[in-house]
């Protein structure tokens, strides 16, 4: 595999609508789930390297390191609110651009 270099991917700044599970194993107070079906899900705010990006989902990793790297950020594109590039790739030769 080659080297990454982290200068080859956007720095983002991506606002998302989250999905919940509420409620806990066994049964549950259907009045308690009813008040919760009505709250809104959650907009979240996740800043990184957009190294995927699909049809069906981007991918983000917050940190990358020589041959290690941060948990991967999924975010399918149909919870996506907005993406705002913080800082453009520097093209560097022989990198893939995404």
């Amino acid at each position: 595999m080659k080297k990454v270099t982290v200068e080859s991917y956007p720095i983002v700044e991506v606002i998302w609508e989250d999905a919940v599970e509420e409620g806990g194993t066994g049964w549950n107070d259907l009045r308690d789930m009813m008040r919760e079906a009505k709250k809104p899900c959650p907009i979240m705010h996740t800043v990184g390297y957009l190294v995927h990006q699909s049809e069906n989902h981007i991918a983000v990793l917050s940190t990358i390191g020589g041959d290690e790297c941060s948990t991967l950020e999924k975010i399918p594109n149909g919870f996506l609110r907005s993406i705002t590039t913080l800082r453009d790739p520097t093209p560097s030769k022989g990198t893939k651009r995404i």
